[in-house]
Formats: C-alpha cells, structure tokens, sequence
C-alpha cells in the first residue's frame, strides 16, 4: 500500500449491533401495534388504527437513532483527515495533526492537534481490534508522509 493512498474507516461491529439492535426494536413496536385493540382498562376508550400506526411511527424513529451511531466514517489522503462522528464531522489539514493517539483503555482513537485539542474519530473503536490498530496505522503513515514532505520542502529551500 502507498503511503499517501487515501484510507476510509467505518466502525464495524457496532454497525452490525446496531442495524441488528433497529431491526429488532421495529420488530418489537409493529408486534405492539398489532396488539392494541379493543378497549383498555376500564372501558373508557379504545385503541384505534391511530394508536397502532403512532406505535409503528415510534418503532421507526426509535431504529432511526439507533442507525445514528452507524454514521462515523473516518477519510484520510495526503491532503488532511476528515473525520464524522455520530454528531458532528471534521475536516482538518496535516498541518494542525500533531498525532494519532490510541491510548490504552480508551473506547476509540483521536486525533492530537497542535493547539492540545483532541478530536476523537469514533469510528476507529476498540472493539474492533484489529481492523482499528490497522487504521491508525495507517493514518500514522499518512501523517509521517506529511511530515517527511515538509521536511523536503523545507530543505530544498
């Protein structure tokens, strides 16, 4: 692999547990639906087919935010990182990088920026082992060419 090939990282096992966690909870609020009929308690009311789609309705918006925790993406290239969190997104130039952390026990990685900031890319997570210690590394060898390219720079003046 080239070092300034541009990379994209996406969580993986918390986008499984999460589209199946939606599905489930869509699963679960259509079967409620289903069930509302007839009276309730004492007599005083009905459920009507409004209560039975407002459930549905609730089910979607339910899985809607769950599937919200499926949108961190981390893209990188030779240029800068740009990072998307679940609420928020980033998009940061090579020369405000101090470094990519990923320091034991953290939930995911971050980005140390120059003016001590860190800017965490929750989509590099732990629990994704393998595939998140290969993504940092490779945003480690974008940064390092980076920096060597400034280094040329800075000696070819």
């Amino acid at each position: 692999m080239s070092e300034t090939a541009p990379v994209t990282l996406r969580p993986r096992r918390i986008r499984l547990v999460c589209w199946a966690s939606a599905a489930a909870l869509l699963v679960v609020f259509s079967l409620v639906a289903t069930s509302l009929a007839g009276p309730t308690g004492n007599g005083y009311g009905t459920f009507q087919r409004g209560d039975q789609l407002a459930m549905v309705g609730l089910g979607v918006l339910g899985a809607l935010g769950i599937l919200l925790f499926t949108r961190p993406r981390v893209e990188a290239d030779a240029l800068g990182v740009r990072v998307r969190n679940v609420l928020g997104s980033y998009e940061l130039p090579w020369e405000v990088v101090r470094g990519v952390r990923f320091d034991r026990g953290a939930p995911w990685a971050s980005l140390e920026l120059h003016d001590d900031d860190l800017v965490p890319m929750v989509a590099l997570q732990a629990a994704d082992k393998e595939l998140a210690v290969e993504g940092v590394r490779a945003l480690r060898r974008l940064h390092q060419a980076h920096l060597a390219a400034l280094a040329e720079g800075a000696a070819g003046r």
